[in-house]
């Protein structure tokens, strides 16, 4: 199973959210390219980053800082206002390995098709982040109608193989990680699936790697308030 270190950036800054409230926000460095290279130097294979300006229609330049981290010995898995073609292009110009998409695909589900048929199926993951029980878009802020089971099913349909699932009111929240749901997603759709949201136990992460549906898991606040190294959370996912 895959640990992504998490890299939230939010004017040029290492921020963590709690809720993925922007009112309740932490600034963890000012430096996002020393960051990436921490997580590298510690054994991270991918970094998982989130440009919270594009989730949030800002202004932003955080394609300079992809560019610069992608040319570390590090795979990147990038998210955050990929709404349209033109954008996952210019994330993937810039260096990023795998593209997150939330909104778009909700807004769109046959451009998850063309753009699984262009970019490939490593390199689109589909994020099933979800609040009272369905899929939010929008930076979290909006509810679709759909649950994470029916909308991960029909994105399956469309040639996704990666999903994302976060417990939104679990992120940054450090009370733990849903194990249960992102088992029952990846056990409901056949979707290799991310765990995101809480994760700030070993035995948290060895629960979702025995399940051999989840693929990886995501860390963030667990990482940047040492409550968990990431050492240990790589051993943690190593468990058969």
């Amino acid at each position: 199973m895959i640990i992504y270190p998490a890299i939230d950036l939010r004017d040029g800054k290492v921020v963590r959210l709690r809720e993925g409230d922007p009112e309740h926000q932490t600034v963890f460095s000012d430096d996002p390219i020393a960051t990436a290279q921490q997580w590298v130097n510690e054994g991270a294979e991918w970094i998982h980053m989130v440009n919270l300006d594009g989730a949030f229609d800002t202004s932003n330049d955080n394609s300079k800082i992809l560019e610069a981290v992608a040319k570390l010995d590090v795979k990147v898995q990038f998210g955050g206002g990929l709404r349209d073609m033109d954008t996952l292009q210019n994330a993937y110009d810039s260096g990023a390995s795998r593209l997150v998409i939330g909104t778009m695909a909700v807004k769109d589900p046959d451009a998850v098709g063309e753009a699984v048929e262009k970019f490939g199926t490593e390199a689109i993951c589909v994020a099933l982040d979800a609040k009272d029980g369905k899929v939010t878009t929008h930076g979290w802020t909006e509810l679709s109608v759909h649950t994470p089971i029916e909308f991960g099913r029909l994105v399956a349909k469309k040639g996704v193989k990666h999903a994302l699932y976060t417990d939104v009111k679990r992120d940054g929240s450090m009370i733990g990680v849903n194990v249960r749901d992102t088992i029952a997603l990846g056990r409901n759709t056949g979707l290799e699936v991310i765990a995101s949201g809480g994760v700030s136990h070993m035995s948290e992460i060895e629960q979702l790697a025995k399940s051999k549906v989840v693929s990886g898991a995501i860390i963030g606040m667990a990482l940047y308030q040492d409550k968990l190294t990431l050492g240990e959370a790589l051993l943690a996912a190593k468990v058969e």
